[in-house]
């Protein structure tokens, strides 16, 4: 199953906090970045030529600000916005932003804010998406639509099962069985008694360990020719 990549353009007259966005952005599995820019004038020129689903996108700005940027947009992207200030926070609502992003911006904050980008996205896009792309699962008294492309793997932890993500995780109270069922085989696989991975991202694996970005997950030796197999079949449909 294809992942769902939001294009993304990062705005903002300082360098280092630029950098630092770009970077955030780049290595997430599910954002690609098409252009950073130092201001606002030359995003409104790239937006007359590129369509993009997110803006990270500071206030301040010389000549033009962020707010000038948007007022200023016939077709409007979700905007996550990135300040140094927390006074704009209330104009910012009424943009109807994903989030409000304060500077310096922690990895954490960066992925919840991006988490709600892709729910707003996958709400948006469900008449064009498979059925299959989510399932709605109960964690903390709250029912959630989990996109299945966002997650990562999936762990037993005692009655309950850790959903793994690129934003929020989620504690489930279900068996390992019974939640193996409801996600769609073509795209995960049971790897150890304890564990369940998103085939589309795993790195590399060897006899013991499956990686998906920095983390080392239990391969069961009777369970490794069943993620060969698995993986070939990936690789043989995209090769079609």
């Amino acid at each position: 199953m294809k992942q769902t990549k939001l294009k993304c353009i990062v705005v903002d007259d300082s360098s280092l906090q630029r950098l630092s966005i770009t970077k955030l952005v780049k290595d997430h599995p599910s954002l690609e970045l098409v252009a950073e820019h130092n201001n606002a004038l030359k995003t409104k020129s790239a937006l007359q030529n590129i369509k993009v689903d997110l803006l990270f996108l500071d206030i301040e700005m010389p000549i033009l600000s962020g707010f000038d940027l948007l007022d200023n947009l016939d077709y409007k992207p979700e905007i996550i916005f990135v300040t140094g200030k927390t006074q704009y926070a209330f104009q910012a609502f009424n943009y109807k932003a994903v989030d409000y992003l304060q500077k310096p911006v922690s990895k954490e904050r960066f992925l919840t804010a991006v988490d709600k980008a892709l729910e707003l996205y996958g709400l948006k896009h469900d008449q064009n998406t498979n059925d299959e792309n989510y399932i709605f699962i109960k964690s903390n008294l709250k029912k959630h639509k989990l996109y299945l492309d966002t997650v990562k793997y999936v762990e037993a932890f005692g009655d309950y099962m850790k959903v793994i993500t690129d934003g929020e995780n989620y504690t489930v109270l279900s068996t390992m069985k019974a939640f193996e069922e409801k996600l769609p085989k073509e795209q995960f696989l049971r790897v150890h008694k304890s564990y369940i991975v998103n085939l589309d991202r795993v790195e590399h694996y060897n006899s013991k360990i499956v990686n998906i970005e920095n983390q080392e997950i239990p391969l069961s030796r009777n369970r490794k020719r069943n993620l060969e197999k698995a993986l070939e079949e990936i690789a043989n449909k995209a090769a079609t």
